[in-house]
């Protein structure tokens, strides 16, 4: 096409946010859309700092601030995404909320705008189902990494309905938006999440057992298996609460093996979860 397509996002926390913001500087118009317009608001201050952050430590080339942040455009509800043609859901890992919100979005959108969701563990057939038979073909799961800005992987999942050329659609403004796409079977947890959170209960279990400090296992695996973060670093950056919900869904899945380490549940009931408003397993900035 010779317009770059429109883009949607459904919630402005630190994933959908993120994704607005790598499409909007790969030159796309992006509606983001979250419950009230303050949380809108206190995701376009964070996408600033990040924009400085990002071309200070060399992670995409300079353009015009002012030019890539105004092609968000943000709302309050759904009616703003009737002329999108792709539409990415990232709110939190709530089954009902997400298929609520694809329910809404398969009224909203037109008959050709494809549907996607980052949902990091929920099979996407399953949320599939929330829409009409019609539009099943062009819905599809896009899973990016935290925090998106920096992390090139996308995993691109599709159902059993979704047709090749939705699948192309979404590998191509993908990579567009300067990701590296693997596509992935539909199953819970997909590809990477499975892997984690296996060296994530291992990882846990250590300190559990006091064979070393979260710090010690974090400058281990960084030296040691040349991870850029170790585990604890990367719960804290992601929210010790998102990995626990990950756990919960492939524990069902899959068994004992993803069954989450009772030190993990304990600290994110004291709300020791990380992010960057809450305390987590290291004592620095995320």
């Amino acid at each position: 096409t010779d317009q770059p397509e429109r883009i949607g996002v459904v919630g402005a926390g630190l994933m959908g946010a993120e994704i607005a913001f790598v499409f909007a500087l790969a030159g796309h118009r992006v509606v983001l859309s979250d419950r009230t317009d303050e949380v809108l608001a206190a995701a376009l201050e964070r996408l600033d700092g990040i924009y400085d952050k990002g071309i200070g430590r060399g992670f995409y080339e300079e353009s015009d601030k002012a030019a890539v942040l105004s092609r968000i455009e943000t709302a309050v509800g759904h009616d703003a995404f009737a002329d999108c043609d792709f539409v990415t859901e990232a709110v939190f890992e709530n089954i009902e909320l997400k298929s609520e919100i694809f329910g809404a979005l398969d009224k909203v959108c037109k008959p050709g705008c494809i549907l996607a969701s980052n949902t990091s563990t929920i099979p996407i057939s399953t949320l599939a189902a929330s829409v009409s038979e019609a539009r099943r073909g062009n819905f599809v799961g896009t899973h990016y990494f935290s925090p998106v800005s920096r992390m090139r992987l996308v995993e691109i999942i599709p159902t059993f309905d979704t047709t090749p050329e939705t699948v192309a659609t979404a590998r191509r403004l993908c990579e567009g938006a300067d990701k590296t796409a693997v596509t992935v079977k539909d199953v819970a947890g997909f590809l990477v999440n499975r892997l984690v959170n296996v060296f994530l209960t291992e990882a846990v279990r250590l300190v559990e057992e006091e064979v070393a400090t979260p710090e010690e296992i974090d400058l281990a695996c960084r030296l040691g298996l040349g991870h850029p973060i170790g585990p604890f670093k990367l719960m804290d950056v992601v929210t010790s609460r998102l990995v626990l919900e990950a756990q919960e869904i492939m524990h069902e899945a899959y068994g004992e093996r993803f069954r989450p380490r009772p030190l993990l549940k304990q600290r994110v009931r004291a709300g020791l979860i990380g992010g960057p408003d809450a305390q987590g397993w290291l004592d620095q900035e995320i």
